[in-house]
């Protein structure tokens, strides 16, 4: 089993920043992806960025430029690096760890974007 933990969410007003971090622990397997995805309210869950143990990241179209994914894997953290944040980018930001061992999720950090 792998549990992750997310951390960093918060009430940011909008062009600020804010750094989520979400820690992994359990049976990991070296080879992983881990991501960062959000739920905006009544809304579908949706890709924000990935990044494999390799290093190799995918942002979404909507937040690249402004949010920068990255990991430590001596620590098994994968981070969120969110700036220029905007109203729309409001919403439970969940972390997931996709191995061949299973896929699994923490249980989200709200982060909220005043206008």
């Amino acid at each position: 089993q792998v549990q992750l933990v997310e951390s960093g969410g918060g009430l940011v007003q909008a062009g600020g920043s804010l750094r989520l971090s979400c820690a992994a622990s359990g049976s990991i397997l070296r080879s992983n992806i881990m991501g960062w995805y959000r739920q905006a309210p009544g809304k579908q869950r949706d890709l924000v960025a990935r990044i494999n143990s390799g290093g190799s990241k995918t942002h979404a179209d909507s937040v690249r430029g402004r949010f920068t994914i990255s990991r430590d894997n001596a620590k098994n953290t994968v981070y969120l690096q969110m700036n220029s944040l905007k109203p729309d980018d409001t919403g439970v930001y969940y972390c997931d760890l996709e191995s061949a061992g299973g896929d699994y999720w923490g249980k989200g950090t709200l982060v909220t974007v005043s206008s």
